[in-house]
């Protein structure tokens, strides 16, 4: 398969565009929007063919409000933590859009599945998880192609969300996933505008 010269440009806007949104609309995002999220993860690789990822759409204002307050738990946590120098910064980020975000998911990884008969995962067993990182990845890209945001929440403890969900034993949390049409578009990214991390670029090393 050749690409021309504007679709690879296309790709690499898409790249570049794609952001951790935390300001979304409450409009619903149509189902027919939602298959296409599915499709593109199903387009992932994954070690031997496994597809581990396990996606539960949080549709319960209860289930929403229990996660919300594991957040609120985390971050407390997460913000002791912070050296005295960084708490205010810290304080000013909005770290998640569970209260507006339309479309939320929870995304685990079975740490044991059937399917690819343990191929390539045998000495490596974290390929599970970085298989299940991929298909998150094909979402967010796929997400930003359609114009929504996609905002990755991980300042939760895993254990407690998979007591919440109630998960099977091999399951383990992955990311939680807000979803919906940003409030506003910037090509600066959230983090960059606080002040808190600038990107930068790991340079290549090569070995002899």
């Amino acid at each position: 398969m050749e690409f021309s010269d504007d679709e690879r440009l296309s790709l690499q806007r898409l790249l570049r565009w794609r952001r951790d949104v935390r300001h979304f609309r409450t409009d619903p995002v149509p189902e027919a929007l939602l298959d296409t999220l599915k499709e593109a993860m199903s387009l992932a690789p994954s070690v031997g063919n496994a597809r581990p990822w396990r996606v539960l759409r949080v549709e319960n204002a209860g289930l929403r409000q229990a996660v919300q307050a594991l957040h609120d738990q985390a971050n407390a946590q997460a913000l002791a933590a912070q050296p005295d120098a960084r708490k205010p910064k810290y304080q000013q980020l909005k770290l998640h859009g569970l209260e507006a975000a339309p479309l939320q998911l929870a995304v685990f990884t079975e740490t044991a599945p059937a399917a690819g008969h343990g191929l390539g995962r045998h000495s490596m067993p974290q390929t599970l998880e970085q298989s299940t990182a991929m298909a998150i990845q094909n979402l967010n890209l796929a997400a930003r192609a359609h114009g929504l945001g996609v905002g990755m929440l991980s300042i939760l403890d895993p254990q407690a969300m998979e007591a919440l969900f109630q998960t099977p034993a091999t399951w383990r949390f992955s990311l939680y996933l807000c979803i919906g049409w940003p409030q506003f578009h910037d090509d600066q990214p959230l983090l960059h505008r606080q002040g808190w991390q600038e990107n930068t670029q790991t340079a290549w090393q090569t070995r002899d």
